[in-house]
């Protein structure tokens, strides 16, 4: 998903779930901030360099993919982008330990980790909870690719086919890729950029939906293929479908926080969002690159309020000008807390699943503090608010 659906998206769905607008906007902020807190900016802000949520193109070209390497992407990837469906999945066909370490990190939608997700924002800042929100919504965009580089499980080949609207039916199109990242993508004629093919295995180029570009992240999207990982079994994927189930699975996650609730995989608050619905889907259906102004224009229709447009830089003075005391309590300083607490969470539940492809990851709530020194914050702040993770 991109910014449309992340700022302006998220925060329709926390107003109708009702928190109110500040509110709104900061859970907003932090689900989209997600997408941002790179390592090249934590460390212009002198900052944990662990919490990073993200990696941006020009690290990842200078990412290493060596174990080590690969440990580290997957951390990132599978945590906040990818997260996976089943840990303990079998694979239709006997396969290799290696591949099935692999299969075991396909992203889908209503999985225990998105529960622990979930739950492991409740009571904490609304930082968490935008955290938690980025990686619901993710899971409908990006479902059935994995996030560690992998070209068996994440490459596409010339079967790759939009289904656009025509009259009541649909229209098969042969979408046509291309690897020129100045190139804009073109829906009217379904060219679109992605990676560039590389039989490597591990090769960065294999991270993710790279090789079908930002094509599944559009809300407009409906396209089928045939992954290797499905035994070449053609897969269809119907966005407009499944974005309005994130959005109503969002707002019942997020009425959940606010109120103690409890939440439930598989449950979407279709009744708050029914006076919404039509407008809703009228967006999705729209065939745009970028949804923002649409979405902006809904969010203020449901508050009534004005939403400011996101701005990386609004709280990075509030973090770098504030002491070692203090900083933790400002705005950064808690999304970093809740950053570092849900890669700690799923770290840890890819390692205690047997599967080494995350690296070695410590329990803190058994173990204490151990390991990587970013994580004495979160060690500290486990201590202080007894933050399972």
């Amino acid at each position: 998903m991109q910014l449309d659906f992340h700022y302006y998206a998220t925060y329709c769905a926390a107003f109708i779930a009702g928190y109110s607008h500040d509110e709104s906007l900061q859970i907003a902020y932090s689900d989209q901030f997600t997408d941002c807190c790179s390592r090249t900016l934590l460390q212009k802000l002198n900052g944990p360099l662990s919490a990073a949520t993200t990696q941006l193109q020009l690290e990842l070209m200078d990412a290493r993919t060596d174990p080590t390497g690969l440990h580290d992407i997957t951390r990132i990837w599978a945590s906040f982008h990818f997260l996976p469906g089943d840990l303990n999945a079998k694979a239709e066909k006997f396969c290799g330990r290696r591949y099935l370490h692999k299969y075991r990190l396909i992203c889908n939608t209503n999985s225990a980790l998105l529960k622990d997700t979930v739950e492991l924002a409740r009571g904490r800042s609304l930082q968490a909870v935008g955290i938690a929100m980025h990686v619901l919504s993710d899971t409908w965009a990006h479902r059935y690719f994995a996030g560690t580089p992998t070209l068996v499980i994440n490459n596409v080949n010339y079967y790759f086919y939009e289904l656009v609207p025509e009259g009541d039916d649909f229209r098969e199109v042969q979408i046509k890729f291309n690897h020129d990242p100045r190139s804009i993508d073109d829906p009217e004629k379904s060219v679109y950029t992605n990676s560039l093919y590389q039989s490597n295995e591990n090769s960065i180029m294999n991270l993710g939906h790279g090789r079908a570009g930002h094509f599944p992240d559009y809300g407009f999207a409906r396209y089928k293929y045939l992954p290797a990982w499905g035994g070449y079994k053609e897969i269809l994927k119907d966005n407009p479908s499944d974005y309005y189930h994130a959005f109503c699975q969002m707002a019942f996650a997020l009425r959940c926080l606010r109120t103690g609730g409890e939440f439930e995989t598989g449950v979407y608050d279709f009744d708050a969002v029914k006076p919404w619905e039509d407008d809703i889907r009228s967006l999705l259906e729209k065939r745009q690159i970028d949804a923002s102004a649409d979405w902006k224009a809904l969010a203020e229709k449901i508050s009534g309020c004005e939403i400011e447009d996101f701005d990386m830089d609004k709280y990075q003075s509030e973090y770098t000008d504030a002491d070692e005391v203090s900083r933790d309590d400002t705005f950064l300083g808690r999304f970093i807390i809740a950053a570092l607490a849900q890669k700690s969470m799923v770290t840890n539940r890819i390692f205690t699943s047997g599967n080494p492809i995350a690296g070695v990851s410590v329990d803190f709530k058994k173990s204490g503090f151990s390991g990587i020194r970013d994580y004495q914050k979160l060690a500290k702040e486990y201590g202080r608010r007894q933050i399972d993770v």
